[in-house]
């Protein structure tokens, strides 16, 4: 009996090590994008959560290795009051950003746990091209009266050069081949369409044409809509499963009705009011790449699914966009279920910033995006969203500043954010924006971690609040939150001499937000392997712009300048 009572409570311990430890599973690098990859590494067990995966990276056949971001930390999940309830594995999952596009890289991984289980693995993987003419084109020119048969005889390899003119509303009927599409194309860009359809098509290319209804890519697979100019209620879009995947949507002007209003903005404008309507570019699937694209006047201007109408979503990227008069979200990343990019957008005069409503795992990365005159908040973190990453975000806005105004978010981590607000909060639509607090961060769980950010309040005195803790100072934001190396900031951090965007309506122009040498954003973050290596000085600086650096390029490109050139510039 004595070796029974002995032997059980050693069993239970065994148990309890067992799922403190990691059992590492499969590695995989689903989706390449064109300048990113994923890593997903399934695991088993670490049920307290402190493996950690380091990454390292090196072209294929290089000497040296540079340093990633480790991969977050995933653990098995169910969202919460969604339709359908989603569900998610547990794993270790992140991104390399910013590579060469068509080339192969070594990715070093190396699982560390306390508890047991540490692993190593290397594995491989390839970037996509950026999307090319066939590489021997058959040039066929057509006009409004024969476009439907030269289309019907088309073949991989075909650019068909369009002549200037109205071609109504025209359905593409047949696939081009990997590596061969089959190109649309209006040269001087006076091809007039009142809608185009690509659906469940396959390596096709629209490039330059003037459309007044949607491109509808619904079912495609490899598609690319480059240099169009769209005018409609809803511009390009795959708005229900299955989607679209691995499309390009580049260098677009994406144009809708909205107008900047306070009764237009928000999810749920007054009653009797019919506005806030129309999505820009709005779609699901996996594998997207939405960049250097100008879209204006929507409800959303770039937006994935939610809820019955959301596919799989994952490895999509949202980049260098220039966005504004969005009377609800700037980017709406929602439903978003894994390494899902949104890099360098400039988001002007819109209600919500960047929305995680919810993430379903994560993570989901908010990185360098820059956002002025915002009239509700920068981060909508909603719906118990889980794996959110926010880094060197800038915001400046009437009412609360550095604001997630929802409860409940999860496993997300912030650094090297700068957000100020101050007056001229109140009620846009049927939403308060706040009183104009420098803080406002009620919603985050004990998972979460989030330091080294820029905060200020313009107009009104420091004040804020992170889940129930109040205070009237930095001193005491560091001394009674999280946030121990905040640094508080205001206008006078900009180089240029920046307005507070104090009434929000009219709408403001766009401002140069880069940081003015020596203020007190300047070598105030942390490092950020991966995301902030070229930092001048003793430490990286806060927001979205390192002092003394260009400005990036928003919206769309001239043609030949795309992301392979952009390398071939910066290896010169």
């Amino acid at each position: 009996m004595a070796q029974s009572r002995l032997w059980l409570p050693l069993l239970f311990a065994g148990a309890a090590l067992a799922q403190n430890s990691t059992t590492a599973g499969e590695v995989s690098t689903p989706y390449p994008t064109i300048t990113n990859l994923a890593v997903e590494w399934n695991v088993q067990g670490d049920d307290n959560l402190n493996g950690v995966v380091a990454v390292k990276y090196r072209r294929a056949g290089e000497a040296s290795w540079s340093q990633a971001m480790p991969l977050r930390r995933v653990p098995e999940g169910t969202s919460r009051g969604t339709r359908p309830v989603f569900h998610w594995q547990n794993r270790h999952s992140g991104s390399i950003f910013d590579l060469r596009p068509d080339t192969e890289y070594e990715i070093s991984l190396a699982l560390s746990d306390p508890d047991g289980g540490s692993a190593e693995k290397t594995v491989r993987a390839r970037t996509r091209p950026v999307p090319r003419d066939p590489p021997r084109p058959r040039r066929r020119k057509a006009g409004p009266h024969n476009l439907a048969a030269i289309a019907a005889s088309a073949q991989p390899g075909d650019v068909i050069l369009l002549a200037p003119g109205k071609y109504g509303h025209f359905t593409v009927p047949r696939d081009g081949a990997n590596g061969n599409p089959i190109v649309f194309r209006s040269p001087d860009r006076r091809a007039l369409f009142d809608g185009l359809s690509l659906r469940g098509r396959r390596h096709v290319q629209i490039d330059g044409v003037d459309s007044q209804g949607s491109i509808d890519l619904l079912g495609g697979e490899w598609l690319v809509v480059r240099h169009c100019n769209v005018r409609a209620k809803y511009g390009i879009i795959a708005n229900n499963p299955p989607g679209t995947a691995n499309a390009y949507i580049a260098d677009n002007v994406v144009t809708g009705f909205e107008t900047w209003e306070r009764t237009r903005m928000g999810a749920e404008p007054p009653p009797g009011f019919t506005g806030n309507e129309g999505e820009g570019i709005q779609l699901t699937g996996s594998g997207n790449v939405i960049c250097h694209n100008r879209v204006r006047g929507y409800r959303d201007c770039i937006s994935f699914m939610e809820d019955t109408r959301a596919g799989q979503q994952i490895c999509n990227d949202i980049y260098n966009n220039d966005l504004s008069i969005g009377n609800d979200d700037a980017i709406e990343a929602d439903f978003a279920m894994g390494n899902c990019r949104i890099l360098r957008n400039r988001i002007t005069n819109c209600f919500m910033g960047l929305s995680s409503q919810p993430g379903l795992g994560g993570p989901t990365y908010f990185i360098r995006n820059v956002m002025y005159n915002i009239t509700n908040s920068p981060f909508k973190l909603a719906r118990y969203s889980s794996g959110d990453v926010i880094l060197h975000n800038t915001c400046v806005k009437v009412g609360d500043g550095f604001v997630a105004p929802h409860q409940g978010w999860a496993h997300a981590l912030l650094r090297n954010n700068l957000c100020i607000g101050g007056t001229g909060g109140g009620v846009f639509g049927r939403y308060h924006s706040g009183p104009g607090r420098a803080v406002s961060l009620p919603g985050p769980d004990a998972t979460s971690d989030f330091d080294y950010d820029g905060v200020g309040s313009h107009g009104i005195p420091f004040e804020g609040v992170i889940r129930g803790v109040r205070f009237h100072s930095i001193e005491e934001m560091r001394s009674l939150t999280r946030e121990k190396h905040a640094v508080q900031v205001d206008m006078s951090v900009f180089h240029d001499k920046v307005p507070f965007p104090n009434p929000a309506i009219p709408e403001w122009p766009i401002p140069d937000l880069r940081l003015r040498a020596r203020s007190a954003a300047v070598d105030a973050g942390a490092p950020l392997a991966n995301v902030n290596d070229g930092f001048t000085g003793n430490a990286p600086d806060l927001g979205a712009y390192e002092a003394g650096q260009s400005l990036p390029l928003y919206g769309p490109r001239p043609r030949g300048i795309d992301e392979a050139s952009a390398w071939k510039s910066r290896a010169r």
